[in-house]
């Protein structure tokens, strides 16, 4: 069976980067802002000065998804995987 890719995938790493103007944060934009970083498309300085964003939320960010992935930017989560952040850090 081939493999199904979703539009998010088919798009480049540039295109998947939120608009500057995101007002409401969930998962998969936080996490596309994560893996833009990582993968050179923006530097943490771009990124925190386009999205308005503080380095500190950044690497709770990035920290969550080293811990659970994307489920663990979930803001209803965070209660879930405390003690994952906490073992790791």
């Amino acid at each position: 069976m081939p493999q199904r890719i979703t539009a998010a995938e088919g798009l480049s790493a540039v295109d998947r980067m939120p608009p500057s103007d995101t007002k409401r944060w969930v998962a998969s934009r936080k996490a596309d802002v994560v893996r833009g970083i990582r993968e050179g498309v923006v530097s943490r300085t771009e990124a925190c000065t386009r999205y308005s964003l503080s380095d500190e939320e950044l690497r709770l960010w990035e920290r969550a998804i080293d811990a659970a992935g994307t489920p663990g930017l979930r803001v209803t989560r965070v209660q879930v995987y405390r003690e994952v952040f906490e073992s790791r850090h």
